[in-house]
């Protein structure tokens, strides 16, 4: 089967799995007033009947919008646009499997994320074990859940809760612990991410697929913090064959918390871009009527595709790239 044509078998196997466990499909906008709040996150504007909208970066502000008012688990795929360059695993259009569980913790979302793999990798043909850049995970092996400070640990020799918050003192055990550079007007969260690159997601998802847990309240985003490990946001992202592949939250829904981290994250943008975009108002005007508990995750599609067939280059499983 031509890795394109996979597309079709995995999103009616993942469709019917999400549908069979009580999910809702639904639609949302793509045209969103808010292009979206991450700081390193570039949105595609556009003009409607004079209006400056953004096409959204991810379907989350809506959706959340529906969890509150629709009060149920819900999912969708969506096309989705990220004005950053391309690469043979990123694409400025694509599209992402977004779901969110009501009432329930990051333990389900990593439930759902095994099912998924399985699922798509048996509706694409094959065995569990799959191989992809000369790696190999076994998709029916147990997965490994591993808290940020345990993976900096492992394969940077770093603590992270001593440097927490600290650029200067993250910049000096990177530097002397990890063997990476660091220029003088990196963030901390810049550093934080050049470790995480370069030294600890090439060994993730070998051999069985890695969740990565516990990161550490700079990169919340749009987490709850976890009460039960102080300076912990309740996040997990998933890797296979060392491929960031889905990033889910327990998700935050304390309104006047969620404002004020968007605001901050405002500001940031503006001072490192020369840009911001409006606050999601409804979304926010959402969260104050009462979000449920709520767990989210958010996954690529074509990386998952690429994962289950084998293929090299995103585009091998486009029906068309961007011209």
């Amino acid at each position: 089967m031509r890795p394109v044509v996979a597309r079709v078998p995995i999103r009616r196997a993942i469709a019917n799995f999400l549908e069979h466990e009580g999910l809702a499909a639904v639609e949302t906008p793509a045209l969103q007033v808010s292009g979206g709040l991450e700081v390193h996150l570039a949105a595609m504007p556009a003009e409607v009947l004079g209006k400056r909208r953004y096409l959204h970066t991810s379907p989350e502000f809506a959706m959340k919008r529906l969890v509150v008012r629709e009060r149920r688990s819900i999912y969708q795929f969506a096309k989705v646009y990220r004005d950053e360059p391309a690469s043979s695993t990123h694409h400025p259009a694509f599209e992402m499997l977004e779901w969110y569980r009501v009432g329930h913790g990051l333990g389900r979302l990593i439930e759902d994320c095994l099912e998924i793999l399985r699922r798509a990798r048996h509706s694409a043909g094959g065995p569990m074990l799959i191989e992809w850049h000369g790696e190999r995970c076994d998709l029916a092996a147990d997965p490994e859940v591993l808290s940020c400070a345990d993976a900096f640990h492992r394969y940077a020799g770093i603590e992270l809760a001593a440097v927490a918050g600290n650029r200067d003192a993250l910049a000096e055990a990177v530097q002397s612990q990890a063997g990476l550079a660091c220029d003088p007007s990196d963030t901390w969260e810049d550093i934080f991410f050049r470790v995480l690159l370069n030294r600890i997601e090439p060994w993730l998802g070998i051999g069985a697929p890695t969740f990565l847990t516990g990161y550490p309240r700079e990169q919340a985003a749009l987490a709850r913090m976890d009460p039960s490990e102080p300076g912990t946001a309740e996040r997990v992202e998933l890797y296979v064959c060392g491929l960031e592949l889905a990033n889910g939250f327990g998700e935050l829904t304390d309104a006047v918390e969620q404002r004020a981290r968007f605001t901050r994250d405002q500001s940031e943008k503006q001072l490192l871009y020369n840009t911001s975009y409006p606050l999601p108002d409804s979304m926010l005007a959402a969260l104050e009527r009462g979000m449920p508990r709520t767990s989210g995750m958010a996954l690529g599609f074509d990386r998952l595709v690429m994962l289950m067939t084998g293929a090299e280059h995103i585009e091998d499983v486009l029906w068309l790239p961007m011209e």
